[in-house]
Formats: C-alpha cells, sequence, structure tokens
C-alpha cells in the first residue's frame, strides 16, 4: 500500500469531543491533551456516543482532518477513568488503528492471535 501521509505514530485521546469541531479546534483540544502535535502523528477522537471518530494528522507542514461513522454498532472505545481530573491518551499500533477504524475489538488484538479452545 502507498502512503501519502508519513505517521509514525497513532494516538488515541479517550475523553470524547463534539464533533462539529473542525481542524483548528482538535488542534487545540491535542495541545491540551497531549502537550504538543508533533510531526508525523495522528490524533483520532470519538464522540460521546462513540459512533464517529475524527484523525487529526500532522504531517509536517499543516493538518489533515478525517472524519469516519459506522453505520451500525459502536466503536471500542476505552472507558474514561472518573475522577481523575485530567485528559486520558493513549498510543496505538497500526494494527490496533486498523480494527478500531473498523469497528473491531482492537484492545484483544493478541488473545486473537492464538486459538486455545475448540
Amino acid at each position: 500500500m502507498i502512503r501519502i501521509i508519513r505517521i509514525d505514530a497513532l494516538r488515541l485521546a479517550v475523553d470524547s469531543i463534539d464533533m462539529r469541531a473542525g481542524s483548528e479546534r482538535l488542534l487545540a483540544r491535542v495541545v491540551q491533551v497531549f502537550g504538543a502535535a508533533q510531526s508525523h502523528h495522528a490524533y483520532l477522537f470519538a464522540n460521546a456516543r462513540h459512533t464517529r471518530v475524527k484523525l487529526l494528522v500532522h504531517d509536517g507542514f499543516g493538518v489533515w482532518c478525517a472524519a469516519r461513522r459506522l453505520n451500525q454498532g459502536r466503536f471500542v472505545w476505552p472507558p474514561v477513568q472518573a475522577g481523575t481530573g485530567r485528559c486520558h491518551r493513549r498510543t496505538l499500533t497500526q494494527a490496533q488503528f486498523d480494527a478500531l477504524i473498523l469497528g473491531l475489538p482492537w484492545q484483544h488484538l493478541e488473545d486473537l492471535r492464538t486459538i486455545t479452545r475448540i
């Protein structure tokens, strides 16, 4: 597969965001949650119901913004830990990101690689 935009790291913001947010508001949220927008890093956000996601990518020159919506079901999203008083974030592997975007259980990919029962 040919990639137009180089992505070295995939970051997931656990806290939800309003999907009306454009690239400027998402960029402000990246700075708030992650401290800075790093070149060649992608940042993934979801709405509160986890039915829509937005991806913000800093390519070194500017930002790209993409959106995805599931027709049925929800994206598998990590729970927000209440009472910590700060935004939560995670780093994803490419395989985890690919599974998440399809609505698959990306958090258990290692468990799915081996069959232990018949």
